[in-house]
């Protein structure tokens, strides 16, 4: 899975906001204060991303007690999107699970949390608090309980920094360690605060854009006409 502005793994690259927040050994992980997770997708146009937490609830398997937590920081920059719900199970006696209190319960896309009692056997027996989590529930009308999506979804916001025109120029975006400013990271040994130069950015050649001896030649036909030569000096008007 590609890793892409604003997130990163190595310190420098990325936004600041997300430094050390991911790491990368076989998968890609999103890290917060009660676990390591693994990243199933993100969506760089929508700017979304969604893990999977294996210790969470699901209709098919009731998992022990867990807890889902983000640090206040994670919270305020990628925090789980308005089409993600949280369900908490036998939380108390008066469940809303349990008890089929429907007026405590979640409602969407035509669907409540009395529908997870009836059709998923996991939810069937109780013995400490649990939880699951679903994505993507505005689009699950009329879809049941086995089918939904199972995960905690994601969404980022990222302030404009000038990366958009860092890209177009060929470089990737980063940020200064020390003042955590964003840099234009051009190639292994040069890095710009905005944009990189022609001829600057890693992997170029500079065949692909030097003049060609047709048009040198016009140049310097150019620069001969526009001199005049008076004792013997060359002075370009």
């Amino acid at each position: 899975m590609p890793v892409k502005y604003p997130f990163g793994i190595d310190d420098g690259c990325g936004a600041p906001q997300f430094s050390r927040m991911f790491n990368c050994t076989t998968d890609l992980f999103f890290q917060t204060p009660s676990g390591t997770y693994k990243v199933q997708s993100i969506d760089y146009d929508k700017k979304t991303m969604v893990i999977y937490d294996p210790s969470m609830s699901t209709c098919s398997i009731l998992q022990p007690h867990h807890d889902f937590v983000m640090s206040d920081v994670q919270y305020a920059i990628i925090p789980p999107s308005p089409d993600t719900v949280f369900a908490l199970l036998n939380c108390s006696i008066d469940s809303p699970v349990l008890n089929h209190y429907k007026s405590l319960c979640f409602n969407f896309s035509g669907h409540s949390c009395d529908e997870l009692y009836g059709s998923c056997t996991a939810f069937r027996l109780f013995h400490l608090l649990h939880y699951t989590s679903v994505y993507g529930v505005d689009g699950l009308k009329g879809v049941g309980p086995l089918d939904w999506l199972y995960g905690i979804k994601l969404s980022y916001s990222v302030p404009d920094t000038g990366c958009d025109l860092c890209a177009k120029s060929g470089g990737t975006c980063g940020y200064d360690v020390e003042t955590q400013g964003m840099v234009c990271i051009c190639s292994n040994t040069l890095n710009s605060t905005r944009v990189c130069a022609a001829g600057s950015v890693a992997g170029f050649t500079g065949e692909s854009h030097a003049l060609s001896p047709l048009i040198q030649t016009f140049v310097l036909l150019l620069v001969v006409v526009y001199c005049l030569i008076p004792n013997g000096y060359v002075v370009c008007l």
